[in-house]
């Protein structure tokens, strides 16, 4: 198919790498060999997490992978005819060169004719669930994998690919240290998991002031803060309902119907969203940028319902209008099959940034289409989405 073009710049707010064997563990100290290892399973290739096998990603080798695009029609339209999961992913095909490394990827953003993308990782999104129980190593693997990123595609590939560098949180003074790397080595955003943040201690907030220290350097450094969507550890909660003593989050496995509509209302960026207003941060650090990625925007009109509710009956719990600080300090990132137009006009267009999920099987083959979901819109509006958001949400020109 050939792409759609515009003539305004496209700065695509969710692309994907697809992280290559060693990226765990190039650069892992020794003393932690075999944190981290893949392993056959009945001639299949999956990776083992403190000797526990993920079935997370099917395939973590990413060899084979679903086309790009694969279930856009059944995001967009269901599945009247009830196909499996493996009938929706269609044929599918060997990894390119471009889904693993930054200068092949630029020919094919040119292809696609996206001007710059954020390159987010893909399997590092199931490491900090699977380590919550060992903080120092969590931080441990953490840095090993930046380090590979930095390496393979650092995080500014000629001001196009803006790789994400994961900063993960369970001990304040190693987050901080980890802030400090990336930011000297060129990060433009940094990537935070939304989920509570496991200890020594137990789960807590990132928004609580135990945090503020690490804030006060995103802060000084200017630099935004993704919330990519991420095994988030709700699944051990659901596993209750299910009747389940165990079982870890399955993304690519047939659900039931209780876990499909669960999966549906978006409680993991809810919930941290609530943290983030409900606990403070955004209101002692009103200049942080917060952009949330592959949330989708359902969640958004129950969210701005809650806190009106809240705020109207106990305004004594703020210390603003808790939605000033939401339009003022959160950037929306809709799936591609959700109207924009609902959300543009409830937080304003200036709120809303286009991303594809590119190359993934859910999100869109033809990323740049997405701008006929925009029309009618005013022009500059349609390019404010398209691009120019991302821009001034990362605080970057509006062309390359």
């Amino acid at each position: 198919m050939p792409a759609t073009k515009v003539d305004f710049p496209v700065f695509d707010a969710d692309n994907h790498m697809y992280e290559t064997p060693d990226a765990f563990t190039k650069f892992l100290p020794e003393e932690y060999a075999g944190l981290i290892k893949y392993v056959q399973v009945n001639g299949r290739d999956k990776i083992a997490v403190r000797g526990v096998i993920s079935e997370y990603i099917p395939n973590p080798t990413f060899s084979v992978v679903a086309r790009p695009g694969a279930w856009e029609d059944y995001f967009k339209n269901g599945n009247p005819d009830g196909k499996s999961t493996r009938e929706l992913m269609g044929k599918p095909i060997r990894s390119p060169e471009a889904f693993f490394a930054p200068e092949p990827r630029l020919a094919l953003m040119n292809e696609l004719n996206i001007d710059r993308a954020l390159m987010w990782p893909t399997l590092a999104s199931l490491l900090e669930d699977r380590l919550r129980m060992d903080p120092k190593a969590t931080h441990i693997v953490v840095h090993a994998l930046n380090q590979w990123m930095h390496e393979h595609w650092s995080f500014n590939y000629e001001d196009r690919i803006f790789a994400t560098p994961v900063i993960t949180l369970p001990i304040v003074s190693e987050a901080i240290k980890e802030l400090e790397w990336v930011l000297e080595r060129g990060a433009k955003i940094i990537l935070i998991r939304p989920a509570p943040v496991p200890g020594y201690e137990g789960f807590r907030s990132f928004a609580l002031p135990e945090f503020d220290p690490f804030w006060q350097k995103v802060v000084e450094a200017d630099v935004t803060v993704g919330l990519h969507s991420s095994d988030d550890g709700l699944t051990r909660y659901y596993n209750m309902w299910e009747g389940r003593q165990d079982g870890e989050h399955l993304p690519f496995a047939s659900p039931s119907a209780f876990l499909d509509i669960m999966h549906l209302q978006g409680r993991g960026i809810f919930d941290t969203v609530a943290s983030l207003i409900g606990h403070g941060l955004l209101t002692r650090f009103p200049s942080l940028r917060i952009l949330p990625v592959e949330n989708g925007s359902g969640w958004v009109r129950p969210f701005v319902e809650a806190i009106g509710t809240s705020y109207a009956h106990s305004p004594k719990l703020y210390d603003e209008d808790p939605l000033k600080v939401l339009k003022r300090n959160v950037w929306i990132h809709p799936f591609h099959e959700e109207s924009p137009r609902g959300l543009i006009d409830l937080l304003g267009v200036d709120r809303v940034v286009f991303g594809s999920d590119y190359p993934h099987a859910e999100g869109m083959s033809d990323p740049v289409s997405y701008v006929h979901e925009l029309e009618g819109l005013p022009k500059e509006d349609i390019a404010r989405v398209m691009g120019g958001n991302l821009a001034e949400a990362l605080k970057l020109p509006l062309t390359v």
